[in-house]
């Protein structure tokens, strides 16, 4: 099988190990790809395996021999799955690969928000403890986060296991999913209660018609003003300026944001300059264990497709 594997360079900075990717096919590696160029350098490949690269029907067009589109991410927002379907190629994504990193960045950012570790380390370096005159100072709130109220959009892999860490801590778990879970211990709500009650809302969902811009004026309208907002999951699902204004205007008290709708960050992102707002570069995935998960489990979904068993296909929304 002739495989091109695109979008190396967002995978490994030569930390990871491709052997057993190798040995199951002729392979070819790509770092970046212009758009336009994406015809011919996949050409007559069979089976081409893609993290952030855009795979549309032009694409499928002009490559008649594919069969297999293989995600290095749990999201599919970048493949045309209604083409693939129509021309029969199977698109596979990694499901709960990234789930302890993921949720380790979502309480990353909740505990820099409760316990404002970020300033008062900041503080210290900058010579507030040897000025002071008692042995402690608190000029920047702490709070525990027993009793406070985890909100949780979606209940898939990331957002149980989130749950589970937040009932480590004593909170209180609303949870908002589209498909209610047989096995959820904690309560269910609306999309509308669980951002009235939320103290921290985190969003674990994939971008479809039904999530995007989710988070906007009117649902933000709906939150606490002491109420924190976490995105990890993808940065369509939040409409950016309104989040800015928003948090600018002290409707809510802060966002954690590591996703967003145009990545690389524009210098004119909106979130950029707005108050207490918390961004990092799309790594809450990118543990060294979760990319060699990924990997490994990339060769997988290849194995079983080449089987003629796939697993974790996915499929356009009804």
């Amino acid at each position: 099988m002739k495989i091109t594997v695109l979008d190396r360079c967002t995978l490994t900075a030569g930390d990871l190990d491709f052997s057993a990717l190798d040995r199951l096919g002729q392979v070819a590696y790509y770092d970046l790809v212009p758009s336009e160029r994406l015809p011919e350098v996949i050409r007559d490949s069979e089976a081409v395996l893609v993290n952030k690269a855009v795979i549309d029907r032009q694409v499928m067009d002009a490559c008649p021999a594919l069969r297999y589109v293989g995600l290095f991410a749990t999201g599919y927002n970048n493949i045309d799955l209604k083409a693939a379907e129509e021309k029969g190629i199977c698109v596979c994504n990694v499901p709960g690969y990234s789930t302890p990193s993921v949720a380790q960045q979502v309480f990353a950012f909740i505990l820099a928000y409760a316990t404002s570790l970020p300033e008062y380390d900041r503080s210290t370096h900058n010579g507030d403890w040897i000025t002071s005159h008692t042995f402690s100072y608190f000029p920047y709130p702490v709070s525990e986060l027993a009793g406070k109220t985890l909100g949780i959009f979606g209940y898939g892999a990331i957002g149980r296991k989130v749950a589970e860490i937040g009932r480590a801590f004593d909170m209180e778990i609303l949870v908002c999913t589209r498909t209610p879970p047989k096995d959820c211990p904690d309560l269910q709500v609306t999309m509308e209660v669980l951002f009235r009650r939320s103290d921290y809302l985190t969003f674990h969902c994939p971008l479809t018609p039904l999530t995007k811009e989710l988070v906007c004026k009117q649902t933000l309208s709906w939150m606490k003003p002491t109420a924190y907002l976490i995105n990890t999951a993808r940065g369509g699902i939040v409409v950016e300026q309104d989040l800015a204004d928003a948090l600018n205007a002290g409707v809510i008290a802060g966002a954690g944001i590591d996703v967003l709708t145009v990545e690389p960050m524009r210098a004119n992102q909106p979130l950029l300059k707005a108050k207490n707002c918390r961004i990092t570069p799309h790594m809450a995935w990118a543990s060294a264990e979760s990319r060699q998960r990924l990997l490994w489990l990339v060769c997988e979904n290849l194995r079983q497709f080449q089987a003629g068993t796939p697993i974790h296909q996915v499929f356009p929304e009804m």
